[in-house]
């Protein structure tokens, strides 16, 4: 069972859950106020740690160590450079378990590994090469620790069941962190999340946070705040156990996430060598939450997220006895989804009341670690996967897990029952490893399940799709060649899973340490497709937005924004990477984008010529109808190119969602809402104007629309009410038509902006910003 609680709750001695509204008496008998019980928390104490501001409404943090990986880490180092970083302040990971196979692009991805390296002999990086790790278990193994924070560019960047508040961010942030700046955001409101009970055999951490994920996704309950797992049910799994549910928070959209500490974390901490970073961490005994999450996890059954969302959540079983009807509404999501573009066929994989999958994946920072393979291998052990289409791939997440799965003997058990077992990689969690057949269904215990995020292209006629599920079942289903099963199903016993030894020589034999070394006469290796960002020019103070892309799904994900798997190869190119801008979702985009970016081109280097062309001339026509903007003129107004989406950046942290569309010329998003914090302030570090509308809008692709007085509104914080005026609604030929279609004003705003966003925006990205304020 899992149940939210309306409105704000006290905990009491971290066991009574007391609403709100029916604590009056007791917070006079204690003698505490609210505000004294907001500041209980185990959040609130670790905030207030690392807030360098004289205020905790509105924080400025300094984290203890970052990481990156493969995908990201060369364009922050490049925008870091640029920005006049002479060496790494803190610790700096650098993984590389995204483009490891190197497949795609001839030498680049490797080249991007050695730039990697040379960068860390340069500035004092730490260097985890590739099939080592992959980035969330090194951290959880050798950086988190307790009371600590972490940034990363990665969105499952969790490492709360260490108490380590860890943060998913766009590169931009990082880059503030190199240069000793701060990551400033208003203090966020905390959830609880009461645990009870203790999970039955069969039942895995995927199963736990699937049913919490498919209980506050949709309405948005822990969205940008802190998750905070308290309760006794903490106790009754390991840390191991416990990351696994932790990493999954992301795709509540929640901010961060923490849990209270005990023996079981300093074990853990202790068996890495690394003792002397625990300490317990609990809320005070009256501690206040602005909602929870209660779960009895003795009622979580095993669970499966159906294409195309972690929130589309059921318990396996009414899954299997409802499958019909569940996948009819499925293929039409996808009909829909993918404009009729390709047919997604689920009804051919059920027969005679069995649903038959097939592909298994166990991996990465969610299914890799030691307690999942283990239970696998467990299930697995004398069974067979079949010789029919089912298959099964296990990649443990790090090197040491490995190595111990090896001397206990469940590799040879998942071998020797016919699953692949390889290195650890996260190319099966975007799309770039272990793609599925065309039409295929694929169960994993991954990270996401969202469209095209498993490596099909439905623009090219190519779709499968992928299902999220526990190690577990998977394992379960495998032994039942391919027929989907729940675990529970098998009536397993209680089972201890065999003690871990950590091996620390696999780090100390491999991964560069280079914290505090940095050496400034090393020479940075560049690889031809390693490209510096492009520049980009300050904000104006009118600006003319033409809509490049229109999208009304309720929400539109990062992988959607800026597609995964091949495209990797092509991330520290900005230019080459751009070409790929939407390609998936609206491949028109692109050329459109680039139309508009050269009418600017025109504008600034042709004044006189650009002005004369019939496009321009009618459409400053209309803004010389307006009142009060009778003279201006091209000379004072900036063109650039926008999209309008209904939710947008729900997924990755990858800056590059947002860098790939200024890199063609983007202005602005326009927005309903944004689904995270980290793709708005992606969209914000690159120069690019966070725009919202209450309205349903009224136009289309191609429509112009005008935004005067800009930087007025933002210097005096008046953003609230943002008038703009659509000049052509784009249903129409905009210039053969204008003279008789009307001006229509509609009112966009932006969310607050801190100071240094403000700048940001206003400088045209936060490579200017740092610029500017060094003098450069």
């Amino acid at each position: 069972m899992v149940k939210l609680y309306e409105g704000g709750v006290y905990l009491l001695d971290g066991k009574k859950i007391v609403p709100e509204n029916e604590a009056k008496a007791i917070l006079a008998e204690r003698k505490t106020t609210k505000e004294q019980a907001k500041q209980g928390t185990i959040s609130y104490k670790i905030l207030k740690e690392h807030n360098h501001s004289e205020s905790m409404e509105n924080m400025r943090l300094k984290f203890d160590a970052m990481a990156s990986h493969d995908i990201t880490f060369v364009g922050i180092i490049q925008t870091a450079m640029a920005s006049g970083m002479k060496q790494f302040p803190i610790p700096y990971v650098l993984t590389n378990c995204h483009n490891s196979l190197c497949a795609v692009g001839g030498t680049i991805n490797e080249d991007d590994h050695v730039f990697g390296l040379s960068a860390c002999k340069k500035f004092g990086g730490i260097f985890v090469p590739p099939h080592i790790a992959v980035i969330h278990q090194y951290m959880r193994e050798m950086m988190a620790g307790c009371g600590k924070m972490i940034l990363a560019s990665d969105s499952h960047t969790r490492y709360g069941a260490l108490g380590t508040i860890a943060v998913g961010e766009g590169g931009g942030e990082l880059v503030k962190q190199l240069l000793k700046d701060t990551y400033d955001i208003a203090y966020p409101e905390v959830v609880g999340v009461y645990l009870e009970g203790k999970p039955n055999p069969g039942v895995g951490p995927q199963d736990i946070a699937l049913a919490i994920i498919g209980k506050v996704f949709k309405n948005g309950y822990v969205k940008n705040k802190v998750m905070e797992f308290v309760g006794p049910g903490i106790a009754s799994m390991t840390t191991d156990f416990r990351n696994g549910i932790d990493v999954m928070t992301t795709e509540t959209t929640c901010w961060t996430s923490v849990w209270k500490t005990d023996e079981d974390t300093r074990q853990f901490l202790a068996m890495h060598g690394r003792e002397n970073e625990y300490k317990e961490l609990n809320p005070e005994s009256t501690a206040y939450y602005d909602g929870m999450i209660y779960i009895d996890l003795s009622t979580v059954k095993p669970m499966i997220a159906l294409p195309f969302h972690p929130s589309n959540v059921y318990e396996i079983k009414d899954f299997v006895a409802n499958a019909g009807d569940i996948i009819e509404s499925i293929e039409k999501e996808a009909q829909e989804k993918f404009d009729g573009k390709v047919q997604l066929n689920l009804h051919d994989k059920l027969k005679n009341g069995k649903f038959y999958v097939d592909q298994g994946i166990i991996a990465g920072c969610a299914g890799g670690n030691y307690t999942n393979v283990m239970e696998a291998a467990r299930i697995l052990k004398t069974k067979s996967c079949g010789t029919d289409y089912f298959s099964l791939a296990v990649y443990p997440s790090s090197q040491p897990v490995f190595l111990e799965l090896v001397k206990n003997g469940a590799i040879a058990d998942l071998m020797t029952a016919g699953a692949a077992v390889k290195t650890a990689y996260c190319g099966p969690c975007f799309g770039a490893g272990d793609t599925p057949s065309n039409q295929a269904f694929s169960i994993r215990h991954t990270t996401r399940n969202f469209p095209n995020r498993e490596g099909s292209k439905p623009g090219n006629g190519q779709i499968s799709s992928v299902a999220l599920m526990d190690a577990r079942s998977i394992a379960a289903t495998a032994a039942n060649g391919g027929i989907l099963t729940s675990a529970e199903d098998l009536g397993l016993d209680e089972w201890e899973v065999p003690e871990y030894h950590f091996n620390k020589n696999v780090y100390e034999n491999r991964v560069y340490q280079g914290f505090g070394k940095a050496n400034d006469s090393e020479e940075l290796i560049f690889g031809p497709n390693i490209k510096p960002w492009p520049q980009q020019k300050a904000l104006a103070n009118n600006v003319l937005l033409k809509v490049c892309s229109k999208i009304m799904d309720a929400v539109t994900t990062t992988d959607e924004l800026i597609p995964s798997g091949e495209t990797s190869s092509y991330r520290s190119n900005p230019i080459g990477l751009a070409e790929f801008t939407l390609s998936r979702r609206d491949p028109e985009y692109v050329g459109r984008a680039k139309e508009v970016f050269a009418e600017e081109k025109e504008r600034t280097e042709n004044p006189a010529a650009f002005a004369s062309t019939t496009d321009a001339a009618e459409i400053l026509k209309k803004i010389n109808s307006i009142k009060g903007f009778e003279k201006l003129n091209f000379s004072d107004i900036e063109i650039g190119s926008t999209i309008y989406a209904v939710k947008p950046g729900d997924g990755s942290a990858r800056e590059q969602a947002a860098s790939c569309q200024r890199v063609l010329g983007g202005l602005a998003n326009i927005a309903k809402e944004y689904a995270t914090k980290r793709y708005r302030s992606n969209v914000i570090n690159w120069g690019m104007l966070p725009f919202l509308m209450d309205e349903e809008p009224e136009f289309e692709n191609g429509a112009y629309i005008f935004v005067p007085n800009i930087l007025d509104a933002i210097n005096s914080d008046k953003m609230d009410s943002i008038p703009a005026y659509i000049l052509c609604d784009g249903a129409k030929v905009c210039v053969s038509n204008s003279a008789n279609s009307e001006i229509k004003e509609i009112k966009l705003k932006i969310a607050p902006l801190t100071p240094v966003e403000k700048e940001t925006v206003k400088a045209g990205c936060l490579i200017n910003f740092n610029r500017n304020k060094a003098g450069l």
